[in-house]
């Protein structure tokens, strides 16, 4: 008897992740009624237990009148207010974790996801998938020419036109400096080639004012196919080399690896980026 109530009332006084104050104190309002209830009981059954050895010291409509007025009403605000208090902090400390993995997993500049979050979205994803990695073309020449503002804001309208050009169904991340990647687990390679031109001439055409100076810029990029058991590193790597055959074709260009075989990561990438 004594384990059965011991573990009811671990139950009820258990905490979880909560979702919002409001959900905090409907589950405190809740428990105290619980816990209220519970105690009265026990001090029902105290008092019973002494009058049947004729230990009350006062009569037992007494003593159950005053168990009536005092315990509900005081082990409820006790049990409400302890659980308000620790269910806040609980839901504090979620909110903090929540953010600060958001943080970890998100590049502030472009506001994508950053190349931890890409590569493991996309080692989660289980489908036949296309990748596609994005180069700016001589981005160098722009912080030299611009300053870093300027390259900056080149980022941002960047991540800006991938966001908008390839839409819901793929993830777009800046995965370094001045590259960014995209994958799709839903799209056909075909379509997703497709969607990755249309990027890259939005990208020529683009033009970024800073100080009244407009900045135009263009794109390399190389595109690969994955089988669903083929991680993120062996993908990137033919994608990789397809950028870099872009990159050494002239650039503002897109190069496609139609091949799902590894490659040897032992090259060197083009220096003129």
């Amino acid at each position: 008897m004594f384990r059965l109530t011991r573990d009811w009332v671990i139950r009820q006084l258990l905490f979880e992740e909560f979702g919002s104050y409001s959900e905090v104190v409907r589950k405190a309002l809740w428990v105290g009624i619980k816990v209220s209830l519970f105690a009265y009981g026990l001090n029902i059954c105290a008092h019973l237990l002494l009058y049947w050895f004729d230990l009350l010291p006062y009569s037992l409509s007494s003593a159950l009148v005053i168990a009536s007025m005092l315990t509900p009403p005081i082990t409820f605000i006790l049990a409400t207010t302890a659980y308000v208090a620790v269910g806040f902090s609980i839901h504090e400390l979620g909110v903090s974790r929540a953010e600060f993995e958001w943080l970890s997993r998100t590049d502030m500049l472009s506001g994508l996801p950053n190349r931890r979050a890409f590569l493991e979205l996309f080692d989660q994803c289980n489908k036949e998938k296309s990748m596609l990695v994005f180069d700016i073309d001589h981005f160098k020449k722009v912080n030299d020419s611009y300053g870093h503002q300027a390259g900056d804001a080149v980022i941002a309208e960047v991540a800006r036109i991938l966001s908008a050009v390839f839409g819901e169904g793929c993830v777009c991340a800046r995965i370094g400096g001045e590259e960014f990647a995209v994958f799709s687990g839903s799209i056909p390679f075909a379509e997703f080639v497709v969607l990755g031109e249309a990027a890259r001439r939005k990208f020529a055409d683009m033009r970024v004012s800073v100080d009244e100076r407009e900045i135009s810029i263009t794109m390399s990029g190389g595109a690969a196919r994955a089988l669903p058991d083929q991680a993120f590193d062996e993908t990137f790597s033919r994608a990789d080399k397809a950028l870099y055959a872009a990159k050494a074709g002239g650039r503002n260009r897109i190069v496609l690896s139609y091949s799902t075989e590894p490659v040897s990561a032992n090259r060197t990438r083009c220096a003129a980026a």
